[in-house]
């Protein structure tokens, strides 16, 4: 094994062991920089306009926040009360499960795992009140652990502060990068780079667009039907669909529950059947084809192993990153299964 190659295992080796030890606190950085990420070619674009790279920034950040921020002021509300619906109607949801659904495949649940909607109904009905002082006692936890509270405010004022200084000095941070590397290796790691950055930037940009119009189709498909919990069946569908089928097949299981719940009738199902028909085709025969395309090659399996291993190594940052380190490694693997293929020992008769 040569030098250089035992310089990288290490370094990569190090890398990886200083990421699992700050994990807790690497959360708002790893945020900032996708965004930073995500946001550099509409920074790229306006300096082209002869505007400074900062004004630029400023001016991107001024039209997001004019266009997120008053969505989500009106979507968190929506969100809320549709979560306290759900939570008002979970005894209906499992008296159902246990007299209707279950019995209907042939299950028949013992009388000890038998639960009691009425007195479920009931525990919820005396509890739901209260709900709002939840989070006014958890202000009031957090307020008397000064340190959780400084480190929570700390990580949310972060991100808006580091995203801006990385989207600004993004062009010097790759320069930056691009000159530390060995001449001899450089030709190789930009080839590798840029290939890794057209197959990232494209499957991130295009799949965000990709759930964003599901999450929309599958709300208003739902609403249309008269759903109680489209807004909040169709969000979580559209954001779980980065998973080919998964965001298909768990909307529909939880639509189908919630309208034999709420409307106790079957010809509904249809609707809703075609709601998520309606959304599949839009999304495999327009949506994918023109945002995302075949830019990661990742079968759907490694997407859930990339995503599952990420949480369970470093958290929620894991989560963030598990996806954009498959496709880097997905990458540098075809890289070098080329290589091999050229190699004179794979040649050789």
């Amino acid at each position: 094994m040569s030098w250089s190659v035992k310089v990288s295992l290490a370094v990569l080796a190090a890398t990886a062991a200083l990421l699992w030890l700050l994990g807790p606190i690497l959360m708002p950085f790893a945020f900032s920089a996708g965004l930073a990420y995500l946001g550099d070619p509409l920074v790229d674009r306006l300096q082209r306009y002869r505007i400074s790279r900062t004004g630029a920034v400023i001016i991107v950040f001024v039209v997001l926040s004019a266009v997120l921020l008053p969505a989500l002021a009106l979507l968190v509300p929506l969100l809320v009360e549709q979560v306290r619906v759900f939570v008002t109607h979970v005894p209906d949801y499992l008296d159902w499960l246990q007299n209707r659904g279950l019995p209907a495949l042939g299950i028949q649940l013992p009388p000890e795992l038998r639960l009691d909607p009425e007195n479920l109904k009931s525990v919820v009905a005396e509890n739901l009140p209260q709900a709002g002082g939840i989070a006014r006692d958890v202000l009031g936890g957090l307020a008397k652990s000064g340190t959780a509270l400084l480190a929570f405010a700390a990580a949310m004022l972060l991100v808006p502060v580091v995203t801006f200084y990385l989207l600004r000095d993004w062009d010097r941070l790759v320069a930056w990068i691009d000159g530390i590397i060995p001449l001899r290796h450089r030709d190789l790691v930009r080839s590798l780079g840029g290939e890794v950055d057209s197959v990232l930037a494209g499957f991130l940009r295009g799949q965000l667009l990709v759930m964003l119009a599901l999450s929309v189709i599958y709300s208003a498909g739902l609403s249309i039907v008269g759903l109680n919990l489209a807004l909040l069946i169709g969000i979580g569908a559209g954001l779980v669909s980065f998973v080919p089928y998964l965001g298909f097949i768990a909307g529909i299981l939880a639509a189908t529950i919630a309208v034999l719940v709420q409307l106790h009738e079957i010809e509904p199902l249809a609707w809703v059947f075609l709601v998520f028909m309606i959304g599949q085709m839009v999304e495999s025969m327009v949506l994918t084809p023109w945002l995302v395309g075949d830019r990661i090659g990742l079968h759907p399996v490694t997407v859930i192993f990339a995503v599952m291993a990420g949480g369970q190594l470093f958290g929620f940052v894991g989560v963030l990153l598990g996806l954009p380190a498959a496709a880097v490694i997905a990458v540098v693997v075809r890289h070098a299964i080329d290589r091999w293929r050229q190699s004179a020992f794979y040649l050789s008769p």
